[in-house]
């Protein structure tokens, strides 16, 4: 009897264990494909300003859109991530109503998405720490 009392409990918290991961995964690509999203909307703007000074800039951002959606492509389907990220386009633009400053996002989005899209594994372990 307490053999299987301690096998139930083992896989009870197995179990648990792998829905922590699961939240963790899931909750850390969803802050990858807002980055993805971000990116997105930052690189079209700084393009559609005609400023040659800052073409750089933003082609940095396109580059750093690609490697957000790649880097969500290993926990989503790649069709998924690509539905994602309009979605959240289309979230992100709505929060800006209409407006090209993009300063909001910038403050919600910047920082954060250089550790989320370059620095994956510390992103990843705080959010396994959260969803425990």
């Amino acid at each position: 009897m307490n053999k299987k009392w301690i096998l139930a409990a083992s896989l009870v918290c197995l179990s648990q264990g792998v829905n922590a991961q699961d939240a963790a995964e899931k909750a850390f690509t969803d802050e990858v494909i807002q980055c993805a999203a971000y990116y997105q909307i930052a690189s079209e703007a700084i393009g559609a300003m005609n400023a040659p000074q800052m073409q750089a800039v933003g082609e940095r951002l396109k580059v750093s859109a690609v490697d957000a959606a790649t880097l969500a492509e290993k926990y989503r389907p790649a069709a998924q991530v690509t539905t994602d990220i309009a979605a959240e386009k289309d979230k992100q633009k709505a929060k800006l109503g209409g407006s090209t400053n993009l300063g909001s996002l910038m403050g919600q989005y910047k920082d954060l998405c250089k550790t989320v899209v370059y620095e994956p594994q510390k992103r990843l372990d705080y959010w396994a720490m959260v969803t425990m």
